[in-house]
């Protein structure tokens, strides 16, 4: 039987895609992209409902011990952990993928 795991995301990474959306839709005047983004990070965390172990850990130390995986969307990296035990896939984090990664995982709120 299949497993469905439930998707949830933290405050900070809430956070952070209401700031890229808002600054696509009205700094960059594309509310067509902001749109679109958003659209693709829900398809993509729908997606993570599903064998959300498909996607690889990270490089780094030490987040790949601690089971931190990333997705690219677009021009960003969706960061998440799973926790097999209650099914649920956390996601942590949603940064713009030019962005100096590793300072970023350092300054990132696990829960």
């Amino acid at each position: 039987m299949e497993k469905i795991y439930k998707v949830k995301t933290t405050s900070q990474a809430e956070e952070q895609m209401q700031e890229i959306i808002h600054y696509i839709a009205y700094e960059l005047k594309a509310p067509d992209a902001a749109l679109h983004l958003l659209d693709a990070l829900e398809d993509s965390f729908v997606s993570l409902t599903h064998f959300p172990q498909r996607v690889a850990l990270v490089d780094e130390e030490p987040w790949r011990n601690k089971g931190i995986h990333r997705l690219p969307v677009k021009n960003f990296l969706v960061y998440f952990w799973i926790d097999e035990e209650s099914l649920k896939v956390q996601v942590i984090a949603v940064i713009y993928d030019k962005r100096d990664q590793l300072y970023h995982l350092s300054k990132m709120d696990m829960e």
